[in-house]
């Protein structure tokens, strides 16, 4: 693979003309995809694919447009010739762009991650044992995912990185589950286990009477997947520079000082503990670690290209829309199985959903509580609760009301494939609060 785009990217450089430059980006896939229902496979396939991203600049014009690429030399490099011919024609009829950047100065990189991996009938194997007859349902994705970077400047930079996930539900009745995820890059049949038990011991409690709150403040508990939701939600607008430029964000008081979250919320974007590339599709390599959020202070931002040109400002290789791809908040003290009897008496909160901004300028979200949720009384699960809304300010979740972060932190896999695998990730920790506020 790698082998073959250097060659297309050969092919490009030799079509350009003086006074052209071309940037071309990789995305490709060699995956396996199963989905369980009642705890057997139900489908299993597989997705081979190519899409080759071609970039022409010329006269401060950029045209851009995307190729299916088949494998087979002769006829994607005539479906280079055809796309080079057709950017020309259409920069022609283009204005200038006042923020156009891409990196001029070449910085070749080459990743190939290390995994290790049983075959998949071996993982899928252990996956229907665990699940014991019980209505386990669920899609199981693996294989290598590639990515790629190229100019008319001689830059080159590879990535490809084998890994799997695992996105599970436990199903019990009508709105009743619980759900879990295992995702990595080495299957470790002793934590995979130790998950499905968990989940197990869990559906066992959602057999008892379901129990309904008032609307009200509770203290609570957010496991790495609620507090992934809300963080997520964070995600589209609050870290981007242009954003924050442009007084949109919903993190504009934490950036202006006027307000600030609890001293233990660190996050960062670390690009070295993901699987993202390294680099971005205008050829800019990222930064190792971009800090965000440090000790419950605004600390820095995702810079894109255009917005680095157009506020007179470095970019650190974000991609367009600023969002984080590889985030890591900072863990805390409190172990995992002390949870429990720090929350003595509350929610215990598996997951959030359809989480929105309620006040996006005070930072208030609402959403709903989804799947295993459950009532905690003198540090014992009691009951499942029956879906409830929540409404309330990151300020007051991750800030004076947060008694603790766990010192364990679970890595979360994007399971997204519209299009392609998602290579988007976040470590996260689940975090102790007091006056969670439900509405209704």
């Amino acid at each position: 693979m790698q082998t073959y785009f250097y060659q297309l990217a050969d092919h490009l450089h030799h079509q350009t003309h003086v006074g052209e430059t071309f940037l071309a980006y990789l995305s490709a896939e060699d995956s396996n995809f199963v989905r369980f229902n009642k705890n057997a496979v139900r489908q299993a396939g597989s997705v081979k694919q190519m899409y080759l991203s071609v970039s022409l600049i010329a006269n401060d014009r950029r045209a851009d447009t995307t190729l299916s690429l088949t494998g087979e030399a002769g006829q994607d490099q005539s479906m280079c010739d055809a796309s080079l011919a057709q950017l020309r024609l259409t920069l022609l009829s283009l204005p200038a762009d006042p923020y156009l950047l891409y990196n001029i100065e070449p910085a070749s990189s080459e990743h190939i991650g290390h995994a290790s991996l049983p075959a998949d009938d071996a993982m899928l194997g252990e996956i229907i044992g665990a699940g014991n007859k019980r209505d386990l349902v669920g899609i199981y994705a693996s294989g290598a995912i590639y990515k790629g970077f190229a100019n008319s400047l001689g830059q080159r930079n590879w990535h490809r990185v084998d890994n799997f996930n695992f996105d599970w539900c436990l199903y019990h009745a009508a709105d009743k589950a619980v759900k879990n995820s295992y995702t990595g890059t080495h299957w470790e049949g002793a934590a995979f286990t130790q998950k499905m038990q968990s989940s197990i011991e869990q559906l066992d409690v959602l057999q008892r009477p379901a129990k309904t709150l008032a609307p009200g403040q509770y203290r609570a508990y957010l496991s790495p997947s609620a507090l992934g939701e809300v963080v997520g939600l964070l995600s589209w607008g609050g870290f981007g520079a242009k954003s924050q430029r442009n007084k949109q964000s919903p993190l504009l008081k934490l950036e202006d000082g006027s307000a600030r979250l609890n001293a233990a919320i660190s996050l960062t974007e670390a690009s070295q503990l993901g699987v993202a590339p390294m680099f971005n599709c205008d050829g800019f390599t990222k930064d190792a670690e971009v800090e965000l959020i440090t000790n419950g202070q605004h600390r820095g931002a995702l810079i894109s290209p255009r917005t680095a040109k157009e506020f007179n400002i470095t970019t650190n290789g974000a991609n367009a829309g600023e969002t984080p791809e590889s985030l890591s908040m900072a863990p805390g003290t409190l172990a995992r199985d002390e949870v429990l009897k720090t929350l003595d008496t509350g929610l215990l909160i598996g997951n959030l959903w359809y989480l929105n901004y309620s006040d996006r300028g005070n930072c208030r979200m609402t959403g709903m509580t989804r799947f295993a949720t459950f009532w905690v009384e003198n540090g014992e699960i009691q009951a499942p609760l029956n879906v409830m809304r929540f409404d309330d300010s990151v300020y007051r979740v991750l800030g004076d009301n947060l008694l603790g972060l766990t010192r364990e932190c679970d890595w979360l896999m994007d399971a997204g494939s519209y299009g392609e695998r998602s290579t988007d990730s976040a470590r996260l920790p689940g975090a102790v609060v007091k006056d969670f506020s439900l509405t209704l």
